[in-house]
């Protein structure tokens, strides 16, 4: 049986799990806290990992900062490694630069034309993606039986494209050479589950199950499937090269949550809502709109249409989503609780009030 050193009551956070999966409800809905150390100075690192470094000491200080936190509820506890959002481009062909406070990292455009590029995106390859094997061999090696290792951001179909050519000039190619556009998206959709299985087999996901950035987990494989270019796209063009490459990842995976990044993207709702692998919906309203707590109307839509929603939230915020929204199709991430009496006590009142 599977368990964490860092989670003594696994098994009771597993059952919500498989409950949450389900669109079923215990006792309370799916619910993570993780209350950080208290009077110590410790904190995992933040913003991306940059594998120039010492990629060990990213996770030997997870560690310290883990064995020290309560996982309250159903928090599962996993390292994430960040190369940062454009990695999965990175594994064919295109080079990484991180900012000097290590905040965040972007990719260069290196396509000036789709000619010769098939063998680019035929297989992963190269110093990012040996580096990225390297990391999730050496956190499986310090976490083994005490935490997991999470899967990557990965930002595959028409993101990958995006990233390797420009966001600009992809627009421009959709309309001049779409069947050349369609072509090399075939070869990175045909890529997808090579790069995924190798990660997923080298972090011993398949052995702790999976988590991502995002932080849901399942017992098999699991991870946030996404497009944000679509907020630069309209229906024709998301229908023909976004929706097969969403539909054939989730069916891959089997289990898995699609990240909707602001009002843009939200002309493509009803279409993502119609791919039956897609099982969850993290709404994020980006930066300059109302917060998540005054889009409920959205995410009752979401519910009503057979999906559940991730809901990003702080404990005073919890009982108001709670009184709206279908407590079998929701996952909370409960941020800014101190103590584990206080988390202790909001499980408490869940279960009271659900």
């Amino acid at each position: 049986m599977l368990q964490f050193k860092y989670k003594p009551d696994f098994d009771e956070a597993l059952r919500h799990w498989r409950a949450f999966w389900e669109q079923e409800v215990l006792d309370r809905p799916c619910l993570k806290i993780v209350v950080p150390p208290s009077g110590k100075d410790l904190q995992p690192l933040s913003g991306v990992q940059n594998p120039h470094g010492d990629l060990a000491s990213y996770v030997r200080q997870f560690d310290e900062w883990a064995a020290n936190a309560y996982f309250a509820a159903d928090a599962v506890p996993f390292f994430v490694p960040n190369f940062g959002p454009d990695v999965f481009s990175a594994f064919f062909g295109a080079e990484l630069r991180f900012a000097t406070d290590h905040s965040t990292s972007w990719v260069v455009p290196f396509v000036t034309d789709w000619d010769n590029v098939e063998e680019a995106f035929s297989r992963p390859r190269g110093y990012w993606w040996n580096a990225a094997l390297d990391f999730v061999i050496k956190a499986r090696e310090i976490g083994r039986g005490k935490f997991g290792v999470g899967i990557f951001d990965l930002h595959s179909n028409l993101d990958c494209l995006a990233a390797v050519r420009g966001p600009e000039q992809l627009c421009i190619d959709l309309f001049d050479c779409p069947d050349t556009v369609e072509q090399v998206l075939s070869w990175v959709r045909r890529a997808y589950p090579l790069v995924f299985e190798a990660l997923y087999e080298a972090s011993g996901q398949k052995e702790t199950g999976c988590t991502t950035w995002l932080p849901m987990y399942y017992p098999g494989k699991f991870a946030v499937v996404q497009c944000d270019f679509i907020c630069m796209i309209g229906p024709e063009h998301f229908r023909r090269f976004v929706l097969p490459a969403l539909e054939e990842e989730a069916a891959y995976l089997g289990h898995c949550c699609f990240h909707l990044d602001g009002p843009e993207a939200l002309v493509h709702l009803d279409d993502i809502l119609s791919i039956p692998a897609i099982q969850a919906i993290q709404w994020v309203p980006g930066a300059g709109n109302a917060p998540l707590i005054e889009w409920i109307d959205l995410l009752k839509r979401i519910q009503e249409a057979g999906k559940s929603v991730y809901v990003g939230c702080t404990a005073e915020e919890l009982p108001i989503f709670h009184k709206e929204l279908a407590p079998d199709r929701v996952f909370y991430d409960v941020h800014g609780v101190a103590s584990k009496k206080e988390a202790d006590d909001l499980v408490w009142w869940l279960v009271e009030n659900t």
